[in-house]
This record gives structure tokens, C-alpha cells and sequence, in this order.
């Protein structure tokens, strides 16, 4: 960032602002989507600003510099606040920050690892991540879990994401942050530490004393409210406009959440998806994600029948508004889902846009903000959850919406492969070896056929 000029950072934030203002928020609906505004700032406080935030930013973010020399920066609102309603600033407010993921299995047939119609790329890619040092261990969340609309699912995935955080879950008291993994380094969930903070808001009258009941209450009460929001919702949005895609095929479970592998040691069968409200924030994000209609394996040679196309033309660029505007034209574009190639320059930009769109939703990260509510607050217009001793003010937003890079597609598609074939290589291999095991252990027994 630190080689382009004050303009051409001016412009890249101008499009994030647009991209959130005509994309985003026409497909998840105004309420969940803040958009900001490019600002203008003296570079004298940038710098002290800065060197005040170093300190609190992860090792893993350490090595990503800080624009200090353009001036310009982008306005959001604070997301760990309540969005819905202006409030006495002395009342407490618990925000949980979800990064949920991609929540759906590829259904297109340019895959060409059958093992990808069966695992979720996140539960793939915990393997990878483990084995390169970036996690100690492998998290039980799936994020085809929380999407399930399924609340004895949805509930395990929280709870998995509670135990193993990574950087999937953080929760912020007062805008504080109280929870959530900074680095591979750091220790161990500390569930009695995080119910001693939350606490006062679940159980306001003190009915249980500490320990790990209590403990386990609070947590359950945590993740029932959480659920509760999550389903919630009927914000307008126009993400409906992609409902005529062509759908969710293939495996409604991803064969690797440890909440399915348990149900079949048990002999049960995987409970129903019960499916998402349509107005809920998921159901859209969802929806957005699935603009992933080829996989990465069938957008990748269109992605290179773009780059050819520039080679020749570069000059194009523009009129093709890879790097914006992201205006009307761009959206109405995305709107587009056929899946039958007809070899112009055209369909493989629509595709790869498309992409780039969804792989934004499936980085996001929904911001779920608490209040509890006065007892006198019941004619109020504000949305509501109850919990088991009280009841919550709510807002719900999302964040991290800035269009995923044109030129980041090749690493995605190396990426990919490399998750893949790790996956294949280690666990599926593994798997492989303790059924033929299994297999050679009976060998002696001898099956005799009569005839009936």
C-alpha cells in the first residue's frame, strides 16, 4: 500500500465505501451493513495514533504496516457498540464477533477431488494449519454447523468456537476485549474466567454461586442468546435476487464435524437441516457465498482467459472495472448465474467477479452487540432476545467487506490444492489405514453362501 500516492489511496477506500454502500448492502440489507466514509486526517496524529496501537495489535498482524504517509483513512462506526439506538453510555454492552466462514460444500463438477463434496474447506484446512505451527490444535467448529438452522448443530459449533478460538470468535465487555485467541501461543480457553465476566449480564440476581456449574450455565445461556440472534432478523436485502442459483447440492453435513462423526458412532442418523430463516443475516451471507458457482478449479482457467485478455488489451482494465467502480453496473453483473461457458471475455469476468464477491462473504465477520434491558424498557421499538433471568437490546452488523483482490485469485487456487492435497495425504490416508486394519483383523473368519 505504502508505494501508491495519496490519489490512488483515496480511490482504494472511495471503493471499499462504494463496494459496501451498492453491493453489500443491497444483498444483506442496510441494518447490517456501515459502510463509513473516507476521511481526511492530520499525518502528525496518524503517527502518534500508531505508535499508541502497537502495542495491542497481534504478533500476526505486526508485520502489515500501518499507512502512515497518505492522510486519508476510513470512518466506521464502533461495532462493539449498540447500532440501533442512542443509550446512557454507563450501561454495559457485551459484543461477540463471529468470523463464521464458508457454510456451504462445493456443488460444482469442475471439482475434481470427490473428497471436496464430502469436507468443508475450513475443516480441511485446520489440518494444514496445524501442521505449519499457525494453531496448537485442531478446532471442532464447522462452519456447515452454524448454517444449519439446526439448533442442537448450531449450539456445538458455538460451543467449539468458545474452546478453540483461533480467530473465529472474540467477545468485548465495554469494548474491551476479554476473549479470544491472540496467537497460536496463547493458553487454553479459560471458561471460568469468561463466565465470571459474563455473569452479571446472564444472571443479574446472583442465583448461582461460582464453580463449574455456574460456569457451564452461563455458557449455555451465552450460546442460547447468541443462537437466538443469529436466527433472528427480516432486514430487507436483496440476496433473494440469488435464490434461483442453482442451489445447495450434495451432503448437507460435512463428514469431518466432529458433531456428525458422533451421531454415526452412535448409530444415529445426522439430524435434519432445518434450514435458515430467509431474513436472517446467515441465510444471506450464505446466500452471497454461493456466488462461488465453479469453485476455485473451474474459475481459475477463466480467471486466465481475463489475464490474456489484459496481456493484449491492458488498457481495458478500466472499462472491465476490475479495481472499481463499484457501482449499479457492477452490481446488476453479479446477479448473472449462469454456469454455461460460452467462451467470451465476458462470462469469465462476470464468474470471476462473482468469485471475488463471495470470497468476501466468506471472510466476513458478524458483530453481535448485548445490552440488557431496563425493566420499564418494554414499549421500547428496539429488537429484543429474551434469555432465562433477563432480556437483551441487540444490534447485529457485519465488517471486513472490502472486495477480496483481483490478483490474490492464483494464490487462492494454490492454496486450494495444497489444502486438498494435504487432507488426502495425512487424515484421509490415516483413515484409510485403520479400515484396512480393521479389515485384516477379521481376515480368518470364512463366509459360507447356501443356497435358498
Amino acid at each position: 500500500m505504502s508505494s501508491k500516492t495519496s490519489e490512488e489511496i483515496f480511490q482504494h477506500l472511495q471503493n471499499i465505501v462504494d463496494f459496501g454502500k451498492n453491493v453489500m448492502k443491497e444483498f444483506l440489507g442496510e441494518n447490517y451493513v456501515h459502510c463509513g466514509e473516507v476521511v481526511q486526517l492530520p499525518l502528525d496524529f496518524v503517527k502518534q495514533l500508531c505508535l499508541k496501537i502497537q502495542c495491542e495489535r497481534p504478533e500476526s498482524r505486526c508485520d502489515k504496516d500501518l499507512d502512515t504517509l497518505s492522510g486519508y483513512a476510513l470512518c466506521l462506526p464502533n461495532l462493539a457498540r449498540l447500532q440501533t439506538y442512542h443509550f446512557a453510555e454507563h450501561r454495559p454492552i457485551l459484543c461477540v464477533e463471529i468470523k463464521p466462514k464458508c457454510g456451504f460444500i462445493p456443488f460444482s463438477s469442475d471439482v475434481t477431488h470427490e473428497m471436496k463434496h464430502k469436507v468443508c474447506r475450513y475443516c480441511m484446512h485446520q489440518h494444514l494449519k496445524v501442521a505449519t505451527g499457525k494453531w496448537k490444535q485442531i478446532s471442532k467448529y464447522c462452519p456447515l454447523d452454524l448454517y444449519s438452522g439446526n439448533k442442537q448443530r448450531m449450539y456445538f459449533a458455538l460451543k467449539s468456537l468458545l474452546q478453540e478460538a483461533q480467530n473465529n470468535l472474540k467477545i468485548f465487555k465495554n469494548g474491551e476485549l476479554i476473549y479470544g485467541c491472540k496467537d497460536a501461543r496463547s493458553p487454553v480457553a479459560d471458561w471460568s474466567e469468561l463466565a465470571h465476566h459474563l455473569k452479571p449480564f446472564f444472571f443479574p440476581s446472583n442465583g448461582l454461586a461460582s464453580g463449574p456449574h455456574c460456569t457451564r450455565a452461563v455458557i449455555r445461556e451465552l450460546v442460547r442468546v447468541i443462537t437466538r440472534v443469529l436466527l433472528s432478523g427480516s432486514d430487507k436485502g436483496r440476496a433473494g435476487a440469488l435464490r434461483s442459483g442453482p442451489g445447495l447440492r450434495g451432503p448437507p453435513i460435512c463428514e469431518a464435524s466432529p458433531f456428525s462423526r458422533s451421531l454415526r458412532c452412535q448409530g444415529k442418523n445426522t439430524p435434519e437441516r432445518s434450514g435458515l430463516p430467509k431474513g436472517c443475516l446467515l441465510y444471506k451471507t450464505l446466500q452471497v457465498q454461493m456466488l462461488d458457482l465453479l469453485d476455485i478449479e473451474g474459475l481459475y482457467p477463466l480467471y486466465r482467459r481475463v489475464e490474456r485478455y489484459l496481456e493484449e488489451f491492458p488498457e481495458e482494465r478500466k472499462t472491465l472495472q476490475i479495481d472499481g467502480p463499484y457501482d449499479e453496473a457492477f452490481y446488476q453483473r453479479l446477479l448473472d448465474l449462469s454456469t454455461e461457458d460460452d467462451g467470451t471475455v465476458a462470462f469469465a469476468l462476470t464468474k470471476v467477479q462473482q468469485y471475488r464477491v463471495a470470497m468476501t462473504a466468506k471472510d466476513c465477520s458478524i458483530m453481535i452487540a448485548l445490552s440488557p434491558c431496563l425493566q420499564d424498557a418494554s414499549s421500547d421499538q428496539r429488537p429484543i432476545v429474551p434469555s432465562s433471568r433477563s432480556r437483551f437490546a441487540f444490534s447485529v452488523s457485519v465488517l471486513d467487506l472490502d472486495l477480496k483482490p483481483y490478483e490474490s485469485i492464483p494464490h487462492q487456487y494454490k492454496l486450494d490444492g495444497k489444502i486438498v492435497n494435504y487432507y488426502l495425504k495425512t487424515v484421509h490416508a490415516k483413515d484409510a489405514t485403520v479400515m484396512s486394519t480393521r479389515f485384516k483383523e477379521s481376515e480368518d473368519c470364512t463366509l459360507v453362501l447356501h443356497k435358498v
